[in-house]
């Protein structure tokens, strides 16, 4: 009996000390990012949800949901038309409404996720409380002309630069169990500056009035928000920081820009920020968190934009 006790005195501590340790390692939600509405993240152009275990958003969803919030992340295609890809987005946030019971939901997206959220919000603005748009592609970027250019020049060219193109998106698709279409060049053609201003005047929800002014706050019942960086070059230590070196030789010499996108070109609805010491992919904090040292980090920021849809009732 003495021994049976003990046996069960030492099993009783063990899961004791094994509950202490669980609440020790994660504690609990301070309720900081805990919004009304879950948060729908959209990738941008050649984006996954995880490739070869290293996720997109890098360390945000779990940042967030420490803090109360629910997170979902999305995949579409990573190279199409917005309308397209928002087309593809619609039946995902249905299901995280049916799954969650709530009315609405808050898309952040990035990229050409900018114009994939936009879209959506405005087909059916029924199912979005808000939209926040991280460097998203709301006014074209040079870099799209360029390549456009060069595809429109000739033939030959432009079945290159699809092929080449659709090779990446496809291998992309495959390696994070994608299973969409992919068509770059009618990815990256939506993103010249004349495709933008059409698609801009089909939905105009939150696109600024000047070149590089707030938006409308509110439209059709949807809040706009929009943040983006400015340095293509932040941490010599990421490989990638070549995408956005090379990108950034596109842009008029004194715009400023992160790489991909013009900082004016960013602005959707009210305007958090378009001068962050980021560059395009700081700002969804890749490459694996190889950021600016000297800047905010990126998780702080996308904390207290929760904290702020959470402050509106969102």
């Amino acid at each position: 009996m003495i021994v049976r006790s003990l046996k069960i005195g030492v099993m009783l501590m063990s899961l004791l000390y094994a509950s202490l340790a669980l609440s020790m390692s994660k504690p609990p939600s301070t309720g900081y990012t805990e919004t009304r509405y879950p948060i729908v993240l959209t990738h941008g152009l050649l984006g996954f949800d995880s490739l070869l275990g290293v996720d997109y958003w890098y360390k945000i969803p779990e940042t967030l949901r420490a803090d109360g919030a629910q997170v979902f992340v999305t995949t579409v295609a990573n190279s199409n038309s917005p309308e397209i890809r928002g087309e593809q987005l619609i039946p995902q946030i249905e299901q995280i409404l049916a799954l969650t019971g709530a009315s609405k939901v808050n898309l952040i997206g990035h990229s050409h996720g900018g114009p994939t959220t936009r879209y959506v919000a405005s087909v059916r603005p029924d199912l979005i409380a808000s939209v926040t748009s991280i460097s998203g592609v709301n006014k074209g970027t040079p870099v799209a002309e360029a390549v456009t250019d060069a595809a429109n020049g000739s033939s030959a060219a432009a079945a290159l630069l699809g092929g080449l193109g659709n090779a990446l998106a496809g291998a992309i698709n495959f390696l994070s169990g994608g299973q969409y279409e992919q068509d770059f060049l009618a990815s990256v053609g939506s993103m010249t500056f004349a495709e933008a201003e059409r698609f801009n005047q089909l939905h105009p929800g939150g696109i600024p009035t000047t070149a590089c002014g707030d938006g409308a706050a509110s439209y059709q019942g949807v809040r706009y928000y929009s943040w983006a960086g400015s340095k293509p070059v932040t941490n010599i230590l990421d490989p990638l920081e070549a995408i956005t070196i090379a990108g950034s030789l596109f842009f008029p010499r004194g715009e400023a820009n992160d790489g991909l996108v013009g900082a004016c070109a960013s602005n959707l609805g009210l305007v958090i920020r378009n001068d962050f010491r980021m560059n395009h992919l700081d700002e969804v904090n890749q490459t694996l968190g190889l950021v600016d040292l000297f800047e905010t980090d990126p998780l702080t920021v996308f904390r207290t934009h929760a904290n702020r849809l959470k402050q509106v009732g969102l």
